[in-house]
């Protein structure tokens, strides 16, 4: 009896709650209710602390041929360069020396003036390789494997290994290790065996 009771009343509440949906509002509202939201939008006067000029809503659905008129007359005016097209920046080409002979003034240019001899940048050397030999650690019968330091870091590396990711073994002799820098091209450098 309880059942059929929740049940009646959840069906009704169901109904109450549902059926405005599809139904739409039932009163129309007060022209009191549409006034205030405009109200609550309306621009704030110039007085007004954001101090903004007021902005005038026109809801009129006409079309003004003179605002029209007047917005086709505007020209663009900007700095002359096209912005639909791609364009690189001057490159200045070198004026190529007269035959006839050389040195200052025989190409046309002041004879006073110092000629400027293009030296190419000069290949700095590879930076020190931050290992330390300090051992073996080969067994009998196994290859050659030594070890390095870096810091606080060991490893162990044979020949051709590559060794904290950057340094490759190229050769391994009782006294020293040549050790190549994979980043910087140049000679390997050798690493003397020291004590601890």
């Amino acid at each position: 009896m309880w059942a059929a009771v929740l049940g009646i009343v959840a069906v009704v509440v169901l109904a109450y709650e549902v059926i405005p949906m599809f139904m739409g509002p039932s009163t129309q509202a007060s022209s009191a209710e549409v006034a205030a939201p405009v109200a609550e939008h309306a621009p704030s006067r110039p007085g007004t602390k954001n101090g903004k000029k007021p902005r005038v809503e026109n809801l009129d659905p006409t079309l003004r041929l003179d605002l029209l008129a007047a917005s086709e007359q505007t020209q663009y005016e900007g700095t002359g360069r096209n912005i639909f097209v791609s364009q690189a920046e001057e490159v200045v080409i070198p004026k190529p020396l007269r035959s006839g002979g050389i040195g200052p003034g025989s190409n046309g240019e002041d004879p006073k003036a110092v000629p400027q001899i293009y030296v190419p940048p000069a290949n700095q050397p590879a930076p020190p390789i931050p290992l330390k030999f300090y051992g073996f650690a080969t067994s009998t019968g196994a290859a050659k494997k030594i070890f390095l330091k870096s810091g606080e870091d060991v490893f162990v590396a044979g020949e051709g290994e590559i060794v904290d990711r950057r340094y490759k073994v190229i050769h391994i002799t009782p006294t020293s290790v040549s050790i190549q820098d994979m980043v910087y091209s140049g000679p390997p450098q050798n690493i003397p065996l020291t004590q601890g």
